[in-house]
């Protein structure tokens, strides 16, 4: 006859002691993440995005190459984590350009300024954020790790979309416009995107434009707003008005001025 052992007692001492070791063990993976992350940044700054190896990843990090692989099954699960987490840190900037105070139509040029303002300051994640996307590198990564990203970029997605909401409540959007929220706001976006990689590419834009090709961006931007009906509408040809809206919203969302905020000509330029 077999004997039942009764189950063992788990105390609230017990359970306290487990929590406090699982705790302990996220903050030691969580640190070891963010090293290698660091490390994988610090390469890509100094070497080039292309010249990245997990290897050299490993020893900058100081940790084996077995560890780095057990949190990135690939250099491309980690490219995309670290573009992952440079999107997070873009989060404030835009949160800025959304709750301001201003009309719906110059918050949208502030949310085109939030974007230039990072391009300017880091620019090497722009640069990331372009590879990542690519099929060689999203492709080749992780289903979890494409989750990760597009889940990090919903709340930017989110906060610029609802400026769109807002613009409809208020009616500075005509009745008759039928795009939803994401495609007002995708135009922008594709914008922006589009002039910042002409610019930085040799022979790509006309010279004159290439010298200034951000004031170019603006200005279409008030074009393409004006073609959406997105109230109060802008007199595109007065040049002065729109030193004086640009310098406006500048100063007001990121208490700064267009000089500071438009990212430099690259270095090819005379």
């Amino acid at each position: 006859m077999g004997f039942i052992l009764p189950p063992l007692p788990c105390s609230a001492s017990v359970m306290s002691s487990v929590s406090t070791v699982i705790a302990r063990r996220q903050r030691d993976i969580a640190r070891r993440e963010r090293a290698m992350l660091d490390a994988a940044q610090a390469l890509i700054q100094r070497d080039g995005l292309l010249s990245l190896q997990m290897a050299r990843v490993a020893e900058e990090s100081g940790y084996a190459i077995g560890t780095l692989y057990k949190h990135f099954a690939s250099k491309e699960d980690l490219l995309v984590t670290l573009a992952t987490r440079n999107s997070l840190d873009r989060v404030e900037l835009f949160e800025r350009a959304a709750t301001w105070s201003g009309g719906t139509r110059e918050k949208m040029l502030a949310v085109v300024l939030a974007d230039l303002l990072i391009m300017r300051e880091q620019p090497e994640h722009f640069r990331l954020a372009q590879f990542v996307w690519t099929d060689v590198v999203w492709g080749a990564a992780s289903a979890e790790s494409r989750g990760r990203a597009l889940d990090a970029c919903r709340p930017l997605s989110d906060l610029i979309e609802g400026i769109a909401r807002e613009a409809r409540e208020r009616g500075d959007l005509p009745a008759d416009c039928r795009l939803s929220p994401t495609a007002l706001t995708l135009g922008p976006w594709l914008m922006t995107i589009g002039m910042h990689t002409l610019a930085q590419q040799q022979g790509m834009l006309d010279p004159k434009l290439a010298q200034d090709p951000y004031r170019e961006l603006v200005q279409q931007l008030q074009y393409l707003l004006n073609g959406y009906g997105w109230q109060p509408l802008f007199d595109t040809a007065d040049a002065g008005a729109l030193d004086r809206l640009v310098a406006h919203v500048s100063r007001a969302v990121f208490g700064t001025d267009w000089a500071s905020i438009a990212p430099p000509p690259p270095a090819f330029l005379p």
